[in-house]
């Protein structure tokens, strides 16, 4: 009898230890969903959190094996429409509404972690060693390190995937243990039968601009300007005359790094309207440009040496020492040798519609 029921409680032990998953088989299971799928289709909405603001974008994410990839963001602020694309013939971040593209010789997206790649975040754990697991309401969650060169800020991730080693939802976290970008999925088609002609550049590309705007001139029944009715529905403050390309505002950072003051304030004529061209000086001396964003009557392709990012409300443009990016219809463009990546970014991220900034003078500091 002891025979037996000492026979039994082991069976009881061994039974009930086989119920628990190791942090090594969720990721091993959920590695081979990811390499398993040849095309994937994945779609949700993604949040990222920036001191008191929120910016929130939906996110449909492709990808065919090997390295096809096309991610298309939409603000849903303002309804601005970004395609990050890469295909054989480069990296892309698409502007439609511009009829304008950045051409990137980058190694995106396996140079940094993405929130809504599936390789890249398999990437992570796969690189972290001490990735750990925890199992809530059925589901499991992986905690791992993340990979930013751009921003050191963000430090590990949350990944929970379902018991069939589907992804549903990703959050990042800063070392302070707050949530700063959270990426909720709605659906996954894991055989979507994608093709290389789903990653074309041609299928952004506006032939006849003019023609698209008379069109859309023509539609308003209201007797206002569509260009500057676009602009109010977009934006609760749009400061910019649309029709003229002249700003209404200067948008002066509300950070510039210790030592840095403004040196000199310039407007120069284009073709399109006015640009407004702020030199700094001091330690960390810099440019920084500003003017209407204007539609490409023929697909603009610019090229960069750099890297594709997101930045608040819009996919930037960063290179080694200088960033280019468009929010709220206006076109910035950054540029200071004395300015480190994590600098250029803080600046870009803490622009606003403010009549100072933290030094101010003519000529001299």
């Amino acid at each position: 009898m002891k025979k037996f029921l000492c026979l039994c409680f082991g069976i009881l032990l061994l039974t009930s230890g086989c119920g628990k998953k190791e942090v090594g088989d969720v990721i091993k299971e959920f590695t081979n969903t990811v390499h398993n799928s040849k095309s994937y289709i994945l779609k949700g909405t993604m949040e990222i959190y920036s001191d008191e603001d929120t910016f929130t974008y939906s996110v449909e994410a492709n990808y065919l094996k090997d390295n096809f990839y096309k991610v298309i963001l939409v603000n849903q602020t303002n309804n601005h429409e970004q395609i990050i694309l890469r295909n054989l013939d480069g990296v892309y971040v698409i502007t439609p509404s511009l009829n304008k593209s950045f051409k990137f010789q980058s190694e995106w997206p396996d140079n940094s972690s993405q929130s809504y790649l599936l390789k890249a975040i398999v990437t992570d754990m796969e690189n972290d060693a001490e990735s750990t697991l925890e199992e809530m309401d059925g589901k499991y969650v992986i905690r791992s390190k993340v990979h930013y060169p751009n921003n050191s800020d963000l430090v590990y991730q949350k990944v929970t995937v379902d018991d069939h080693y589907k992804m549903n939802k990703v959050e990042v976290y800063n070392g302070s243990d707050m949530l700063k970008i959270k990426m909720t999925v709605a659906t996954i088609d894991m055989k979507a039968g994608l093709s290389e002609e789903d990653f074309q550049l041609e299928d952004y590309v506006q032939e006849d601009v003019n023609s698209s705007n008379n069109s859309q001139n023509s539609s308003c029944q209201d007797g206002q300007n569509c260009e500057q009715k676009k602009c109010n529905d977009s934006s609760e403050n749009c400061k910019q005359d649309k029709t003229t390309g002249v700003l209404e505002d200067i948008i002066y950072p509300l950070y510039i790094p210790s030592n840095t003051y403004l040196s000199g304030k310039d407007k120069v004529d284009t073709d399109n309207g006015e640009r407004i061209i702020l030199t700094f000086g001091g330690d960390k001396s810099f440019v920084l440009v500003e003017e209407v964003a204007t539609v490409s009557n023929e697909f603009e392709i610019v090229p960069v040496y750099g890297d594709p990012l997101m930045l608040n409300d819009t996919v930037a443009a960063l290179s080694e020492n200088s960033l280019y990016w468009t929010s709220n219809n206006i076109s910035y463009y950054l540029a200071g040798n004395d300015l480190t990546q994590e600098e250029i970014l803080n600046i870009a991220k803490n622009m606003n519609n403010s009549t100072s900034v933290v030094h101010e003078v003519s000529g001299e500091k």
